[in-house]
């Protein structure tokens, strides 16, 4: 979902609910969810807020769309890793890593919006707040997959390790405390990996 700023004539070509959604995010991601109201949406989108509450009942049901799309985005990486490397679990792992890694820079400006959003709902039972439960829920239990699959003793304290690797450099970027973390980020999770050898007649990956 790519955002409307700075492209004239773009978002009147979008359709509304298009229009709608790419306002949002960028309102979100630079503003914050809280201290955006759905008329700053509308003006940015172009329309009006009785045309927002025809395809959102609610802003807290826009925001949970915004977060259930950015959730599919992160879950095609992990489709698109296993097709890229099929049968190559270490490899998998590695390719997420370096989705991570290499969209560092995008975060040390605007934040990671599920951790950003997480901050502003601390309500659990705010439905974009349950998206992002269920969307973390999932990508954790494909990376214990990867984990089983790549033969590792104890899947899920390896694949809970990468996953607080992964987590932990996106605030580290954000806030500006460690240097190179994209390349920390691949040589710590490699290291991970490099612990347990891959067993006899299995694949390596990039480990190799």
């Amino acid at each position: 979902m790519a955002s409307t700023a700075g492209r004239p004539g773009r978002v009147a070509k979008l359709p509304p609910r298009e229009r709608i959604l790419d306002a949002a995010e960028e309102l979100f991601q630079n503003e914050g969810i809280r201290r955006v109201g759905v008329q700053a949406i509308a003006e940015r989108a172009e329309t009006t807020k009785m045309a927002i509450y025809r395809h959102f009942e609610t802003k807290d049901a826009l925001v949970a769309e915004w977060l259930r799309i950015i959730a599919a985005e992160y879950q095609a990486v992990f489709d698109r890793v296993e097709a890229e490397h099929p049968g190559r679990p270490r490899e998998q792992i590695l390719g997420v890593a370096r989705f991570i890694a290499e969209g560092l820079p995008t975060i040390s400006h605007r934040g990671c919006p599920f951790i950003n959003s997480l901050a502003e709902l601390p309500d659990r039972s705010h439905p974009a707040r349950q998206v992002i439960e269920q969307h973390k829920a999932r990508q954790t239990r494909r990376m214990v997959a990867m984990c089983a699959e790549a033969g590792l003793p104890d899947p899920e304290q390896t694949a809970a390790e990468i996953t607080f690797v992964l987590e932990g450099a996106q605030v580290s970027m954000q806030n500006g405390s460690i240097d190179r973390p994209g390349d920390r980020v691949l040589r710590i999770v490699s290291g991970i990996l490099d612990r347990h050898p891959a067993p006899r007649g299995a694949s390596r990956g990039a480990s190799d």
